[in-house]
């Protein structure tokens, strides 16, 4: 892949940073990328359990912990069980986590948005931290903008703002637009263009030979439309 064919292509990951397999996911796109440094990545949150308003009970847990110990095995990413284990009266909403994302592109276009997601994953996922607190989120944002030489300043207000509140809810319409119902998924952007190129979990070998295909050929069925 050359310079002057990445302009014309982008990368659009739809994912959710509070679920398991885009945890995994974020890993490997990360290490596919690092290989293809030119690759611009698009990323709309999903919305995994936004609005979600039940309390966590221990049969939920004991779910996400099996979906967990799937993704470890293939990834050996770290997981806090007992975090999650002694959290009492929490309610699984993506929507803040999402929103968080979605505050760090409006607030600071230029960042590495995919190092952001990650850090908000480790933290729910390694770190044990509720990543439905605001403040929490707020101060992950900010130390992985820091990370990247980035200042922070103004993302409090934009998280709490009703047109982050807009952007974010746009983000999960769009996803369902494209009939993307499950995560992670990976598409290709050319032009007005967009092809489904993975859905759901993929190891960076994987993912480099279908970025690579794509961007070599020439003629595609071109779905789903935004």
């Amino acid at each position: 892949m050359n310079a002057a064919a990445s302009e014309r292509h982008r990368l659009v990951f739809v994912g959710d940073p509070m679920c398991s397999w885009c945890y995994g996911f974020g890993q490997e796109l990360s290490e596919a990328l690092a290989q293809r440094p030119e690759m611009q990545l698009d990323i709309v949150t999903g919305g995994l359990r936004a609005g979600a308003t039940e309390v966590l009970d221990d049969a939920g847990k004991r779910l996400r912990l099996f979906h967990w110990a799937k993704v470890e095995a293939q990834t050996g990413l770290s997981f806090d069980r007992e975090a999650l284990l002694a959290r009492r009266g929490f309610v699984y909403d993506t929507e803040p986590v999402c929103r968080a994302v979605v505050a760090a592109r409006l607030s600071q276009p230029g960042a590495n948005l995919l190092a952001i997601f990650r850090a908000l994953q480790k933290a729910f996922y390694a770190d044990g931290l509720d990543t439905t607190d605001p403040e929490v989120l707020v101060a992950v944002v900010t130390q992985a903008l820091s990370v990247q030489a980035l200042d922070a300043q103004g993302l409090q207000e934009c998280f709490v703002a009703d047109a982050t509140l807009q952007v974010t809810q746009r983000d999960f319409a769009q996803a369902r637009r494209w009939g993307i119902t499950s995560f992670p998924a990976l598409l290709g952007k050319h032009g007005e263009h967009l092809v489904r190129l993975v859905d759901g979990f993929a190891k960076a070998p994987v993912l480099l030979a279908t970025i690579d295909r794509w961007m070599d050929q020439t003629s595609m069925t071109v779905t789903p439309r935004g």
